[in-house]
């Protein structure tokens, strides 16, 4: 596994390695600067904070820890305000970059409680403004879309903020990284249920909207019912990643019984009671292809899931 190189962020007067900044903080973010931010740190090391299904497959397969190859990367601090952060942690991919920042140890997200005047990126001996060359907002939730513009140099910027950081309390992100998730299902349910997962996740929907939390959910679960997991052992793997809890899964299977997209058979036990698979029903079992999957989720597209 290549060594990942130091994240950069894009400037208008030329790229700023994060690591040239000594214990560096980024304060008060707006969503756009925020994914920059992510970004950087995903194209430094892509096999950890966004790794496709092959590099997930030979994670899991190794022996040492998934997340290694960010393990080199400088650590940020990042006070972000809530808005910031929902506007960005909203959508599933972006959280799950953001969640493999956090489970690596190389982000610490915390919150913000009062915007700053500007969004700004600092270590121990240097730190600067950070202003969108065509902001329009100037309120720090949006209208910052880069390419970002280098108000300054001051060595006492970081130690000003320090109070505000040690105050600033952290952010759980409620998704899991890809990692997370992958080495989940297929610990518990097999490899088979977690490369569909991951199948259904990554795929397209023309003209839906970005993947949230509640379509990731439904999307996962389908993976189950197309590769018959078991019941138990599904929900157990994806409460155990953190993608959401027994009672949201309980409304994900009723939402797809109700749609005659799944059902379930039992499966006898040698010792205890049988347990339930799940069997995909109608034009899920029908799809003979990913998309034609995604095809047939679509009516529980528009439910609370």
């Amino acid at each position: 596994m290549a060594s990942p190189s130091s994240p950069v962020l894009a400037l208008a007067s030329g790229p700023l390695s994060i690591g040239s900044l000594a214990d560096p903080i980024a304060v008060d973010p707006g969503p756009s600067l925020l994914v920059s931010l992510v970004a950087a740190y995903r194209d430094a090391a892509p096999e950890a904070v966004e790794p496709d299904l092959d590099a997930l497959r030979d994670a899991a397969r190794a022996d040492d820890d998934p997340l290694s190859a960010a393990a080199d990367l400088p650590t940020l601090t990042v006070v972000a305000r809530d808005g910031a952060v929902d506007a960005v942690a909203d959508r599933f991919h972006p959280a799950s970059r953001i969640a493999a920042l956090a489970e690596a140890g190389v982000w610490d997200l915390r919150a913000l409680a009062d915007p700053q005047p500007n969004a700004l990126l600092a270590g121990r001996s240097d730190g600067c403004v950070l202003v969108a060359a065509n902001e329009r907002g100037g309120d720090g939730d949006g209208g910052d879309d880069g390419p970002w513009c280098r108000i300054g140099s001051d060595p006492t910027l970081r130690e000003r903020y320090d109070a505000i950081v040690a105050d600033a309390e952290t952010v759980r992100v409620r998704t899991p990284s890809r990692h997370r998730l992958y080495g989940s299902l297929r610990d518990r349910c097999g490899g088979s249920v977690a490369d569909e997962a991951v199948r259904l996740l990554d795929g397209d929907v023309t003209g839906s909207a970005p993947l949230d939390r509640g379509e990731a959910r439904a999307r996962t679960y389908a993976a189950g019912a197309r590769r018959g997991a078991l019941d138990r052992d599904l929900r157990r793997a994806c409460e155990d990643a953190g993608l959401g809890s027994a009672a949201t899964f309980t409304r994900i299977k009723r939402d797809l019984v109700e749609a005659d997209l799944l059902g379930t058979e039992s499966v006898s036990q040698p010792v205890g009671r049988p347990r339930q698979r799940l069997v995909a029903r109608g034009a899920l079992a029908d799809a003979s292809s990913p998309s034609a999957a995604l095809a047939a989720l679509g009516a529980l597209r528009e439910s609370e899931v």
